[in-house]
């Protein structure tokens, strides 16, 4: 007997329910977890799955949207492996581990617990959550090897394994992970974090199916899943048919000191596109390969970005057909190092399929932003607190002119809502000072409207020693104008040491990547951040908007000069 209709006040009810049991694991996950980089950078996420497919049915707001496809595939992955092994079988109470790259994850760093959800004894869904550790053992502090030729070097990698037994700590696997890792005793605050946001969820989407029943709550996320995907088409559809090519250049690998390319063609048909990248550069040797389902996720991201009105659920990506870049960069495979793909190779893709959609849809797209996630980590040990630390920096950069403004200064990076942690707080946790955080004045890229800024920061330590790593881009080539818009600024990195014949000032071969860096008290490092890409023709450029940028000394005369191809003067009349 065919189901009645569910009413649309019903199903909007339980949509803004759904998404509300996410919003509030977001919450407990931020408010109980240890490491700033989840509490105040809110490096992280929370979705439920489908108890059978594993597919998204919603995600929290507070989450990276480079995680909505990326967890999608591991719970899969998840799913796929309890099936087959008969002691991981899912239980009420269990609660599974994996960071493994190459079974639907990011890079090592990115820990996601996967929760299969019951009710009234029957498996309804999973509930899933990524956080990203400050570190994970590896060569280096924090993860991000900049110089790993395989993913042993970057740290821990775990298949899916019950940390939970029916609501109970593995205190053997526990002592297994915290043998491996930097600064573990102050990981189980984390752990536990982690694993209490999912039972918030639990609780949570209990009530709602006690409200409202199972059968009408699964029959509400199979239409939100179909209106998903008609929604999605139908903005499609706006976009003229035809063969759209982009192309984005990410530095290097870390290693070979070699850009590497993605060449991206889109193909609209009606109300499907297909992506194409198998004529990007080949696997490289360092950790700039992305694992195929980061490269589905930026995919899916990047389109978000454009239509971002449809919501998200496995539905809305039904439409994008993408072709699997065998034989890419894009496509890692075991034991290709990865730890650069989810913060840097994900938003090159992104920028990418921006660079070739950007000519259809100029009305709706705009230049690169920054594009790169700023990845800084420094280890070492601080004598007064007398214990070891990682500390993790991530910073914002400038977003892409527009058709109707210029870009915002200092935003976030494309793949996610994280910020930087506030410089107080990293003071306060680590033996440093902030002796400089302003603005990258000159690095918007000119354009009839001009890209955003980025930031420059001066970290110097306090006392101690250190080693520093950091993992970038955007330091050859700043992030790509659009119809006749200039590129934006270029990131770089410089580290001063004090020495006894002065201070030396260091700059890495690969400009943006490098790892192991030996500081002592009194060092610095200073860090400037890509501009976003200007828009549009910088002749077009509106005389006041100019004379207002020379007024706030966003450039030099010569910039102005140079970029805009007018005299730098404070009245714009002249």
């Amino acid at each position: 007997m065919a189901k009645t209709p569910i009413d649309p006040v019903t199903l909007v009810v339980i949509q803004n329910g759904l998404q509300q049991v996410c919003n509030e694991m977001d919450l407990a996950f931020c408010r109980a977890a240890f490491s700033p980089v989840i509490s105040e950078a809110l490096d992280r996420s929370d979705g439920i799955y489908h108890g059978q497919t594993g597919e998204l049915i919603a995600q929290g707001e507070l989450g990276l949207p480079v995680f909505v496809g990326t967890m999608q595939f591991s719970t899969q992955a998840v799913i796929e492996r309890a099936l087959k092994v008969p002691m991981l079988a899912p239980q009420p109470g269990d609660v599974y581990i994996v960071n493994d790259p190459y079974l639907g994850g990011t890079h090592l760093m990115d820990v996601r617990f996967v929760k299969p959800f019951f009710y009234k004894g029957k498996l309804f869904s999973w509930l899933s959550n990524t956080g990203h550790w400050p570190d994970i053992g590896g060569m280096v502090p924090g993860g991000f090897s900049a110089n790993a030729t395989e993913v042993e070097q970057e740290g821990l990698r775990l298949p899916p394994v019950k940390l939970y037994k029916a609501g109970v700590l593995d205190e053997e696997i526990l002592s297994i992970i915290l043998s491996n890792i930097r600064i573990a005793d102050q990981r189980i605050g984390d752990i536990k974090a982690q694993a209490a946001a999912l039972a918030i969820g639990e609780k949570r989407l209990t009530a709602l199916l006690d409200r409202y029943g199972a059968d009408v709550v699964e029959q509400a996320i199979e239409e939100l899943k179909q209106r998903a995907s008609q929604q999605m088409r139908a903005r499609i559809a706006t976009i003229p048919d035809g063969v759209y090519e982009g192309s984005a250049v990410v530095d290097s690998d870390g290693v070979v000191d070699e850009p590497l390319l993605i060449r991206m063609k889109v193909t609209k048909t009606g109300e499907e596109l297909h992506f194409d990248m198998t004529g990007s550069s080949p696997p490289c040797r360092g950790p700039m390969n992305s694992v195929i389902a980061t490269t589905y996720s930026s995919i899916y991201l990047a389109v978000k970005h454009i239509f971002p009105d449809v919501p998200i659920n496995a539905g809305t990506f039904e439409p994008l057909k993408i072709t699997d870049p065998h034989g890419t960069f894009l496509y890692a495979k075991y034991p290709r190092p990865v730890s650069g793909c989810a913060a840097e190779v994900s938003q090159r893709i992104a920028e990418a399929v921006f660079n070739a959609l950007v000519p259809a849809m100029p009305d709706r797209l705009f230049a690169a932003p920054a594009g790169t996630s700023g990845n800084l980590a420094l280890g070492g040990y601080d004598p007064q607190r007398d214990r070891s630390y990682v500390m993790y920096v991530i910073s914002g950069g400038g977003y892409g002119g527009w058709h109707a403004g210029d870009g915002l200064t200092n935003g976030c990076s494309t793949i996610g809502i994280s910020k930087t942690t506030p410089i107080e707080v990293m003071e306060q946790y680590y033996p440093v000072l902030f002796e400089e955080y302003s603005l990258h004045e000159g690095s918007g890229g000119a354009g009839q409207y001009r890209g955003g800024f980025g930031v420059n920061y001066t970290i110097r330590l306090r006392r101690g020693e250190a080693r520093a790593s950091m993992v970038m881009d955007h330091g050859r080539t700043g992030p790509q104008g659009a119809l006749g818009g200039e590129d934006g600024g270029t990131n770089t990195v410089a580290i001063e040491t004090m020495q006894a014949d002065g201070t030396h000032t260091y700059v890495p071969p690969h400009l943006s990547k490098d790892q192991d860096i030996e500081i002592r008290a009194g060092d610095r490092v200073r860090v400037s951040t890509p501009g976003g890409g200007g828009f549009g023709d910088p002749k077009r450029r509106d005389p006041a908007l100019i004379a207002r940028d020379i007024e706030r000394g966003y450039y030099t005369p010569d910039q102005i000069r140079q970029r805009f191809g007018v005299a730098a003067t404070k009245n714009a009349a002249e």
